[in-house]
């Protein structure tokens, strides 16, 4: 079981289950919204057990985005027309025992830094 949390606390969240996709997103969205890159990983929308109420936006007709109304915490993402949801890594308590799989968007990537790491990248 993995737990995380937002910055102040007021949304908790545990992942039970398969996680799956563990990657690092660079599309301008996700840039905005963190402030550089999202790490996450995904899981059956019934595996992701949240506490407190995250505020849903929707970013596009196709997702939505959660995040914490007191400390701004981006922490979910989650497709309209999928049974699974993502999770912020960055959020979880340490240790994992997760393994990036790959970079995503990478087209999209800002152009102020290089990705060097090895890990796959998709465009």
């Amino acid at each position: 079981m993995l737990k995380g949390r937002c910055n102040c606390g007021a949304v908790s969240f545990i992942v039970e289950g398969d996680v799956q996709g563990a990657s690092v997103c660079h599309c301008s969205q996700c840039r905005r919204q963190s402030g550089h890159t999202w790490a996450s990983a995904h899981a059956p929308v019934s595996a992701v057990k949240i506490s407190g109420a995250p505020r849903w936006y929707h970013t596009s007709e196709t997702a939505r985005r959660g995040f914490c109304t007191t400390c701004g915490s981006f922490l979910f993402w989650k497709a309209h027309d999928e049974d699974r949801m993502s999770f912020a890594l960055g959020a979880l308590e340490a240790p994992t025992g997760i393994t990036l799989e790959k970079h995503i968007f990478t087209a999209d990537k800002g152009d102020y830094y290089e990705i060097a790491d090895g890990v796959p990248q998709r465009p």
